[in-house]
């Protein structure tokens, strides 16, 4: 029970108190090819980052809410473990993260 505690806390802080949703303060980085194509399934789907962030850790994937946003917006490099646990979760495989949709 107690090793659902800092979940259950990480969602309270921001699911019920810090709802809203923010548009990118800035463009895609050029960290991965990924980031663009898993904010695009998710947002789709009708998930939040947090939900996405705490199934994860449900999975034992150590990620935080800030560490997401930075993969989803192309700014750092995702792990392979990361984007297994992505997958599953969104339902989709591993190619369709990483499909570069504009080849140029």
């Amino acid at each position: 029970m107690s090793s659902f505690l800092p979940i259950i806390i990480l969602m309270y802080r921001f699911v019920w108190v810090g709802d809203s949703v923010r548009p990118r303060k800035s463009g895609y980085g050029n960290k991965n090819i990924c980031g663009a194509n898993i904010e695009r399934i998710r947002k789709a789907q009708g998930m939040k980052q947090i939900v996405l962030v705490s199934r994860m850790q449900l999975m034992g994937v150590d990620i935080d809410p800030s560490s997401l946003s930075k993969l989803e917006g192309q700014v750092r490099i995702a792990t392979d473990i990361e984007l297994k646990a992505i997958a599953r979760i969104l339902g989709v495989s591993m190619d369709e993260l990483v499909a570069e949709s504009d080849i140029d």
